[in-house]
């Protein structure tokens, strides 16, 4: 593939991305006009070159990956369709954001209106180099699909799913669902056994009788602290998700709930890399229990 690829943002996904298609001789550009000191650092150490404003990154690239926080998915298509309009540029967009089918949609309808191809992408997986390859599912027209397919790797897959925009997004959603959902379930309980002063007898019936998912709890909870707030966004969006398949919301508002509370502690604070410290579990929930009663 011989392409110019914006990546907007440069986030822990975002920056991770964009080094590996960096290293496989791919030109990737971003918009870093305005934007702090810690994302040119991260830009910079994945080989990701700055192209300026976001109308000057339109202008350079042929396919803009769109890696964002959900609540940032709508505005953000907006403003790439005013610098698609000003610049006369029109390439590929793709939209890798965990929202809503819905939500997919109505942006895929704003960027389209610009007359650019549009891909939906759900992200399902770690950014590329750590333990598996990331998952792209791709759903769209075949213009857009075609330049999804183009960024495969050893280190990034693609997998499509057809023409239709929010079938990637509904892939999702209903992952992340039960993957973060289920962590937001654990969290809870776990943080109800320490206040009631039982975490440790509870630990050790888990350990006995669950010893997978009591693992599990020790290895996501200590790094939730710095992704919480992103995930309660996503929460937002797999509740509406649920909505409009006609379940119940209340599953994920709960969730929403819970990583809102989180994304309130301490550990809120770390730089994205303390989710690999070595706080232990007992005391990730220590914190967390000082945001219930600040709370």
């Amino acid at each position: 593939m011989s392409a110019t690829i914006a990546i907007l943002g440069t986030g822990d996904m975002g920056s991770g991305v964009g080094r590996d298609l960096a290293a496989r001789g791919l030109r990737v550009v971003t918009a870093l006009s305005g934007r702090g000191a810690a994302s040119r650092l991260r830009a910079e150490a994945a080989g990701i070159a700055d192209a300026g404003t976001l109308a000057d990154a339109v202008a350079a690239c042929d396919v803009l990956l769109s890696i964002l926080p959900p609540s940032a998915a709508p505005g953000f298509a907006a403003e790439v369709a005013a610098a698609m309009r000003a610049t006369g540029m029109r390439p590929v967009f793709v939209d890798c954001n965990a929202v809503a089918p819905a939500t997919m949609r109505a942006l895929a309808a704003t960027v389209g209106a610009a007359g650019a191809a549009v891909a939906d992408v759900g992200i399902v997986g770690a950014p590329p180099g750590r333990a598996d390859a990331p998952r792209f599912y791709a759903s769209g027209p075949a213009a857009a699909l075609e330049a999804v397919a183009a960024l495969a790797g050893p280190n990034l897959l693609v997998r499509e799913l057809g023409p239709e925009i929010g079938r990637a997004s509904a892939l999702k959603m209903t992952y992340a669902a039960i993957t973060k959902g289920t962590t937001a379930l654990h969290a809870a309980a776990l943080l109800v056994a320490l206040r009631e002063g039982l975490l440790g007898e509870l630990g050790s019936e888990l350990s006995e009788s669950r010893p997978v998912a009591w693992q599990e709890m020790a290895r996501a909870i200590p790094r939730l602290g710095t992704v919480a707030d992103r995930w309660a966004g996503e929460m937002t969006e797999i509740a509406a998700t649920f909505a409009a398949a006609g379940l119940t919301p209340l599953l994920h508002r709960g969730a929403h709930d819970v990583f809102a509370l989180l994304a309130g502690s301490a550990l809120a604070a770390e730089p994205a890399g303390g989710r690999n410290s070595a706080r232990t579990l007992e005391e990730t929930l220590a914190a967390f229990s000082e945001a219930v009663d600040a709370g």
